[in-house]
This record gives structure tokens, sequence and C-alpha cells, in this order.
């Protein structure tokens, strides 16, 4: 079972979204919050795979408690999956930076909120090549002052940086391996070892740190 915490201060939404996750035989929701810091605290008492987070919350903002959550020695390995009501909202390449996994839209269809939870629980940052090439290209314009930090690629190798590179370009997979001519497999192998050189959560997390780093840079 994909264990689920449900983090928003609108009532009516989580009871929704519960029963929603709960209506499929792999998902159970595990507890709800109504702020930031009641997230963070049932995340560290629940140890759930995935924390459905709301953007604008009261006490404290799911960006605020994404970042403590994935910060966590506690919580290590607990995926946050961010919700907001704003298209290519200002918030989202916050939540990135933060440590979040992916994002959805609160008016997502029922079946693809399901199955993003699924996708992120099982490690995979959720950033269709569509969203990849549309949002991180703005946001990436966009750094918090004083928390942009580049990050180190000084230890991947010149076949890891082509990896890197198309990821953050929006290329699946297949599309990767179609490009560098090598195997599906090998271009995984290439991928987990970018995860573990660049200490990234997810795939999510290899596209800010492409673009932090400046190997990709945001006009592409």
């Amino acid at each position: 079972m994909i264990r689920v915490l449900i983090a928003d201060d609108q009532a009516l939404l989580r009871g929704s979204f519960r029963v929603l996750v709960d209506s499929a035989p792999d998902l159970e929701v595990v507890g709800e919050a109504s702020d930031g810091a009641e997230a963070a605290e049932l995340a560290e008492k629940e140890r759930p795979d995935v924390v459905l987070m709301d953007v604008r919350m009261p006490e404290l903002d799911g960006i605020e408690a994404t970042r403590r959550i994935c910060a966590s020695p506690a919580t290590e390995g607990v995926h946050v999956l961010m919700l907001t009501t704003f298209d290519l909202d200002a918030y989202v390449y916050s939540a990135l930076r933060a440590g979040a996994s992916g994002f959805l839209l609160k008016d997502t269809p029922p079946a693809e909120l399901l199955t993003a939870i699924r996708v992120v629980a099982a490690g995979e940052g959720l950033l269709a090549p569509s969203i990849t090439r549309r949002l991180i290209a703005e946001f990436a314009r966009l750094p918090e002052p004083g928390q942009r930090v580049a990050a180190s690629l000084d230890n991947i190798t010149t076949r890891e940086r082509e990896v890197l590179s198309l990821i953050a370009r929006g290329l699946s997979n297949d599309e990767i391996a179609g490009t560098l001519h090598l195997g599906l497999a090998t271009v995984k192998t290439h991928i987990g070892h970018l995860l573990h050189k660049l200490a990234a959560r997810d795939r999510a997390q290899l596209v800010i740190a492409a673009y932090e780093s400046g190997l990709v840079r945001a006009s592409v």
C-alpha cells in the first residue's frame, strides 16, 4: 500500500481528496493536516510515502513545510507532491527547490491525480516533458535572492553531463536513449549515478541542479 498524507487548509478539499485516494485499492490516507506545521509533524509521525501538499496554508505555508520535510533525516524517503490552483504559479519553482517531487493543479482529473501519487511514490519526479520545458525555463529566471546555490558538477562524467542536460530539456528516458544511441538500461544507470552524485531525491531535483549549475540555461 502507498501511504498518503493530505495537507490542505480547506476541510472540504481534504475530505474530497481522502475519498478519492481511499477509493484506490493500492492507496490509503494515513492522516490529514490543515496547515504546514501540522503537515511536517504528521509526516514525521506517520512516515507517509507521499504528502499531497497545498501551497497556500496558514501558520506555515506548503513550501516551508516541504523544505522541513525534505531536509529532515526523520522524513527521508517521504515525497511531496505540491498542489496549486494556478498554472505557472510562481510558487512552483520555489516548491521544487524546497525538495518537492513535482506539482499538480487542483483541477487535475481524478485518475491523473492517483497516477501522479504512484509515480512520485516510486521516486520519479512528476515533471512531464512539456511541463519541464515550459515551467522550469520560466522559473529558472526567478531565483530567490540569497537562496540560490549552484550545484557542483565536478564529479560527474561527460556522458552523465549529456544525460543531465537532456533531462533538464524535458526528454524522457526513451528519448535520451535514442538521442545518445544508448540502451534504456544504460540511461537508467546514468540517472542513478546522477541522483547519487548530486544528492538529488528524484528527477525533479536533477532538473533544478542542471539549471542552477549553469549546465542548461533558462532561455533554451
